[in-house]
């Protein structure tokens, strides 16, 4: 199922826990298109069926495919290069933010996280790319 096409910019949630998935899209769809994926492999596939979002903001532990490894299939893509990408993470690890960020990741996120500071974050993040419309 592509986006809706209610906004514009549009962010794509790569998310398992369910409930994390209604905050984000609750929280989010006020602002901008959501699609959500349970998972990096659904991610990947939404991707190739040609959606291209403005942001992806995935969950560093998802099954099938992790935040870093999305990082990694998304950056070494000649269609899907561009697109930046966020992540959350519910342990405040160093290393991994490291791995995240060094990998192409333009921010690192600890959850639980303030809703004001992600959507200042989203914004800075697309104002960067210069991928607000």
């Amino acid at each position: 199922m592509a986006f809706s096409n209610t906004h514009p910019t549009k962010i794509l949630v790569v998310e398992d826990d369910p409930y994390m998935q209604i905050i984000l899209q609750e929280f989010l769809s006020s602002s901008y298109d959501v699609k959500i994926c349970s998972n990096g492999m659904e991610a990947l596939a939404f991707l190739q069926d040609g959606n291209i979002p403005n942001l992806i903001l995935s969950d560093y532990n998802t099954p099938q495919l992790t935040g870093l490894e999305l990082i990694d299939q998304v950056k070494s893509s000649d269609f899907f290069n561009t697109i930046p990408i966020m992540i959350l993470s519910g342990e405040e690890s160093s290393e991994k933010r490291i791995k995240c960020l060094d990998a192409g990741a333009e921010d690192f996120i600890v959850k639980p996280f303030n809703p004001a500071e992600l959507a200042s974050r989203i914004k800075v993040v697309l104002r960067r790319v210069g991928r607000t419309l």
